[in-house]
């Protein structure tokens, strides 16, 4: 091994070629990840290999809030630091975001940009740091840091090209996923609501459900579908109707919480899907959600004052089913029932125990 890394990659000699050819097969694992977790592990299990450097972490710029969070870490658990957010200008990482210029600190103390704020969360004791923005299209939109290298010249001569190569292939990696999923989140849209459409519902369930069974938690899903709309449509127009659906939607929207999601099903059919959330909690919602609708009157902009109810059924797993399709067949099997029962009313599960009973 070498003496002055003390990691298996010094020690096998490679040249400029190998490494370059190294940085090919690299890119080539990111191109193949198409969401953020893939490329992340990607990015992780490629340069633990590549790069001879025991602590390292790559930030990503969070497009909304214009602050640096931590996507991966090397020498520091992840945990420790996901919570935490570099303003631009905050520290080194910060600094390099906001002028999208490379700095080489080799002693910390030495220098007003470096905060310990890290340090101080973690207990881990930085020296130096060798800090990389990732620009795509000339915008910064992370930083790859180097931490502790032993031996700073030989770092810089021997890896720090082509540490910037990967720099390059990692920016552009984030880039292609942060673009396909805009593009997914579109086709994930209703139209007439402008929540979430049926192609959201399956890739969400098939998403959330493995995750939720093998934490041992609880996910419910609320079916709830417009008591008589046909009666609004022939009444008011189509028009009217659509934004009567779009009107409903955001009441329903405003009683659930941030992992909560409203699906427009079709027509005047709405999935609510609740995870982490189990029959008790999934009924006092619905029951919260049907005392607002049966309060709220629609288009009253317009000097009309349409009322709607719903009739609503719930299915929890893993109580009520064991699977995507269960779990949606049982929750819309207790909406039916709630229909045949004189509508505008609750059904529970498997069972279709009405939740004026519980």
């Amino acid at each position: 091994m070498d003496k002055r890394e003390g990691l298996p990659y010094a020690q096998s000699g490679t040249g400029q070629v190998e490494r370059l050819l190294a940085a090919i097969e690299f890119s080539k694992a990111l191109a193949s990840a198409y969401d953020m977790e893939t490329l992340l592990s990607a990015v992780l299990e490629r340069i633990k290999l590549l790069l001879p450097a025991r602590n390292w972490s790559l930030l990503l710029l969070d497009p909304p809030t214009r602050e640096l969070c931590f996507a991966v870490t090397v020498g520091v658990d992840l945990a420790s630091v996901k919570s935490i957010r570099l303003r631009l200008g905050e520290g080194v990482a910060g600094v390099v975001a906001q002028t999208g210029q490379p700095i080489f600190i080799p002693d910390v103390d030495q220098d007003p940009r470096f905060s310990a704020r890290v340090d101080s969360a973690t207990g881990f004791g930085t020296r130096s740091i060798i800090a990389l923005p990732l620009v795509v299209r000339g915008e910064v939109i992370g930083v790859f840091e180097v931490i502790n290298v032993e031996d700073e010249k030989f770092f810089r001569e021997k890896y720090l090209p082509h540490l910037s190569i990967l720099a390059d292939y990692v920016a552009i990696a984030v880039d292609n996923v942060r673009n396909l999923q805009k593009l997914q989140a579109l086709t994930f849209i209703d139209d007439v609501t402008g929540f979430y459409n049926t192609r959201y519902l399956i890739f969400s369930l098939d998403h959330l459900i493995p995750q939720i069974r093998e934490q041992g938690g609880e996910f419910s899903v609320v079916f709830l579908d417009l008591d008589n709309f046909k009666a609004v449509v022939d009444g008011y127009g189509h028009l009217r109707g659509s934004k009567v659906l779009g009107a409903v939607a955001r009441v329903i929207h405003a009683v659930l919480g941030p992992d909560d999601s409203l699906v427009r099903y079709g027509g005047d059919e709405f999935i609510l899907l609740l995870p982490h959330r189990g029959k008790a909690q999934a009924l006092e919602l619905t029951r919260r959600l049907r005392e607002k609708l049966n309060q709220t009157s629609f288009l009253t902009d317009e000097g009309l004052d349409i009322r709607v109810t719903a009739s609503y059924g719930i299915a929890t797993l893993p109580e009520d089913a064991r699977d995507r399709e269960e779990l949606l067949l049982i929750a819309d099997r207790a909406m039916f029932s709630s229909k045949g029962r004189g509508k505008d009313r609750i059904m529970l599960g498997r069972e279709l125990t009405p939740a004026e009973e519980v």
